[in-house]
């Protein structure tokens, strides 16, 4: 089956990456840190250059959300082919900021042992805005109305069927005009009918207390399209939840240790007096 591809030009925000397009028919516990083999499929969490760390817990993969930090996501490939990846944050697809399966969205593409970064909502064919981490109520999702899958980022991947290079397709006039919409406003014609269309209830669901994702400061990210035929069972499905830290204290995916952060543990080194200089 074939499908439209959409292949991302590598820039100093983002790195060498591509994306594809589809258009065809409990109890507490304390988490275990799992490692991070380079021989399987992987998706990681960055802020600032580094890996977020992960713990394993309850059948999920948990990290745990910085406030106000900008984030990225890293996809590693394993095999020796090129492959299609639906990245989705909250529910939308990082590329369009759709809410499909995983077979009829949008899709990055990965070369061969590559590794693509993916840092933000992608706009237009020039533009992309900044992933951070940030309140349910100021969050991407909530503007769009869509805030039943916040709090989680999902990858699926396809391996390409045919191996060899297949010819460009230029995007649409329409979807043209929707690219200069998002740049200049952030939120499409499509995407603003995507949001009248949610429940009523999802509007008042949004919380401060708990973690999802904003759209933040513009960058460049220069995109073109490219067709491929993929296989229609994915190869790999990747899920990691994010929360804040009390929340992840809550849910007993991290202990409950006196850090420095910790409010009673700065309590409890409250004293009456100064210590007297030695």
């Amino acid at each position: 089956m074939k499908i439209l591809v959409r292949m991302i030009f590598a820039s100093l925000v983002f790195g060498a990456a591509a994306i594809a397009m589809a258009q065809s028919p409990g109890n507490q516990e304390t988490a275990v840190i799992r490692p991070q083999p380079r021989s399987e499929f992987d998706l990681q969490v960055f802020v600032d250059g580094r890996p977020l760390t992960e713990y394993f817990a309850r059948g999920r993969t948990y990290i745990e959300a910085l406030e106000g930090a900008e984030y990225e996501l890293r996809i590693h490939n394993p095999l020796p082919e090129r492959v299609a990846v639906a990245l989705s944050v909250d529910g939308l697809n990082t590329i369009d900021a759709r809410h499909t399966s995983a077979w009829n969205a949008s899709k990055w593409v990965i070369e061969p042992y590559g590794t693509i970064t993916i840092g933000g909502w992608q706009m237009s064919s020039e533009r992309a805005r900044r992933f951070y981490f940030t309140t349910e109520r100021d969050s991407y999702a909530a503007k769009l109305g869509q805030t039943t899958n916040l709090g989680v980022i999902s990858a699926v991947v396809f391996r390409e069927r045919r191996h060899y290079p297949m010819p460009v397709v230029p995007p649409s006039q329409s979807r043209r005009d929707d690219q200069r919409e998002q740049q200049s406003g952030g939120v499409s014609k499509s995407q603003r009918a995507d949001a009248s269309k949610a429940p009523r209830s999802e509007a008042v669901i949004a919380d401060d207390d708990y973690a999802a994702t904003g759209i933040g400061r513009s960058v460049r990210n220069a995109v073109t399209w490219i067709q491929m035929d993929l296989e229609s069972q994915p190869a790999a499905e990747m899920s990691i939840r994010y929360e804040f830290y009390s929340a992840l204290l809550k849910l007993g995916i991290v202990p409950r240790s006196y850090s420095e952060n910790y409010p009673l543990r700065r309590r409890e080194n409250s004293r009456g007096f100064s210590p007297e200089p030695r």
